[in-house]
């Protein structure tokens, strides 16, 4: 796999792919750009877009609502998991 500081637009699709799987992220059938994760506090679902990654973290919010963040292909796999799975 690519090294982990590496922006994410430079690792190919399966190690994109296995990095989530190494994340616990479940893929959803019949939709290969949505994924699913769940932690003990949260769980959010990421949509693999055109150049960035979709993160809605569902019910995160204190009234209930969902909280979407988008983060770009351009921060390193290293940045983003930090940022990704630390949660809402």
């Amino acid at each position: 796999m690519t090294s982990a500081d590496t922006p994410l637009y430079n690792h190919p699709l399966p190690d994109i792919e296995q990095w989530l799987r190494e994340q616990n992220c479940e893929q959803e059938p019949g939709s290969p750009h949505q994924w699913h994760v769940e932690r003990a506090a949260w769980q959010a679902d990421l949509t693999l877009d055109i150049d960035s990654i979709v993160v809605r973290y569902l019910k995160a919010s204190p009234d209930g609502q969902d909280i979407q963040r988008i983060f770009k292909y351009s921060l390193s796999r290293q940045d983003l998991s930090e940022a990704i799975f630390s949660g809402p």
